[in-house]
């Protein structure tokens, strides 16, 4: 393992042309390892704080100059000559630098970016690749796309409520097939659309954002998609939500195509389309304090459907024990800038496992070329990863390097398939 010796931050661009960081982290062996955070759109009010500098002057108030200084002076003196092989001892001191619970200080974004180019490194100084140096010889399990094909909510401006609208693709044994599957469903729904009318102008995260009159509409148009391109609904492929209720919140309820409804009430339409479509997970169905309202939802379609907290627990282990006492979701959403460094979200992990919460890892809708969840999803044993839709480099730069830890697993590689869905 090598020491650290040098950490050069510098402000790059995300996939919405938006300000983010980046770090390159040096080594006394001279290994240098290289870390780009992401950025939401769509975000929990408990996320931990991403520092922006706030000058109107420069990206309107966007730019990460403080938080790329915070990292090359006060992060560097604190962490300098420390050995990468202790990262969580590095992360932990990290976070004693900061000294604020929700990384205010020095900012969650200047954190995780060195937070993950020192595990890269250590990967990278005993010659492993990262999936393996995190999870071992149990590191061998690819998880099912959960794929953005339509995109509504804070991700495009087309009206629909539901932010992300996803087909699953489980069939075919592997993930190089399931990939091929989503690829062959995502062209046939462009070519409906185009032929119906409909714009195919993609959203942030690469889905197309057509102006559909309901909700609902857009499930029939998936259906459709997969039946045409040659797969079985329900078998072969499932759908899932990401409603991202947070933001539909109003005073008395959520809005929904134009009225405001109580969570009951969107209970009861999740209810209606799981019994009609092969909708097999939902994510933020309720928003992130109502915490009655999960309770609800869970107990009436926990058992036949995953559903997910993004908002609701932002990655937080102590959220999720929240989640866990009250009975409300069975899965969670892992994103590694909502909470600031790698061994925090590995507290988070351990926990789900140990209260049997199935895990999906995730992009944000601002991303970059940085393909560290690909390899944190096979590390952790996720059952499924979001990274958006079938174009754009920056969603399918994770799809591309879970077939490369595919191919270097060869016959040691499992694909979870419906496994990942198994109550």
């Amino acid at each position: 393992m090598g020491k650290i010796v040098a950490l050069k931050a510098r402000e790059i661009l995300d996939s919405r042309g938006q300000p983010t960081l980046e770090v390159d982290l040096s080594l006394d062996n001279g290994s240098i390892a290289r870390a780009a955070v992401p950025s939401g759109a769509s975000t929990g009010q408990y996320e931990a704080h991403e520092l922006r500098d706030g000058d109107p002057g420069r990206f309107k108030g966007k730019g990460v100059l403080k938080a790329c200084q915070n990292i090359e002076s006060l992060i560097f003196k604190g962490i300098r000559g420390m050995n990468v092989e202790d990262w969580k001892l590095l992360d932990a001191r990290l976070l004693e630098l900061d000294g604020t619970e929700n990384k205010s200080n020095l900012g969650a974004n200047a954190i995780l970016a060195v937070s993950l180019a020192c595990v890269r490194a250590a990967a990278m100084s005993c010659g492993k690749e990262l999936f393996s140096f995190l999870g071992g010889e149990r590191a061998c399990r690819l998880p099912v796309p959960l794929m953005n094909v339509i995109n509504g909510g804070a991700h495009a401006n087309n009206g629909l409520d539901v932010q992300e609208f996803m087909i699953v693709p489980v069939t075919g044994g592997s993930f190089k097939e399931a990939l091929r599957a989503g690829a062959e469903i995502f062209h046939t729904l462009k070519k409906i659309l185009a032929e119906k009318g409909f714009s195919t102008a993609v959203g942030d995260e690469g889905g197309f954002a057509p102006q559909f009159k309901t909700n609902q509409e857009a499930l029939d148009y998936l259906i459709q998609a997969i039946e045409i391109a040659g797969y079985r609904p329900g078998k072969d492929i499932f759908l899932a939500l990401d409603v991202a209720a947070t933001e539909l919140q109003v005073e008395g309820g959520y809005s929904w195509q134009q009225q405001i409804i109580s969570a009951e009430q969107m209970t009861e339409v999740y209810r209606q389309w799981a019994g009609q479509y092969p909708l097999i997970s939902i994510e933020d169905g309720l928003g992130e304090d109502d915490w009655q309202g999960w309770q609800g939802l869970t107990q009436a379609l926990g058992q036949q459907v995953q559903l997910v907290g993004d908002d609701l627990f932002v990655t937080n282990v102590d959220r999720l024990k929240i989640g866990v006492e009250q009975r409300a979701a069975n899965a969670i959403l892992l994103k590694v800038n909502q909470i600031g460094t790698l061994s925090e979200t590995l507290k988070t992990v351990e926990f789900a496992d140990a209260h049997s919460f199935a895990k999906v890892i995730s992009h944000r809708s601002g991303e970059t070329e940085d393909t560290t969840i690909a390899d944190l999803a096979v590390a952790f044993d996720c059952q499924q990863i979001k990274t958006g839709s079938l174009c754009r480099s920056e969603r399918t730069a994770k799809y591309n390097q879970l077939l490369r830890i595919e191919e270097s697993l060869g016959s040691r590689a499992e694909f979870w398939g419906d496994g990942a869905f198994a109550k």
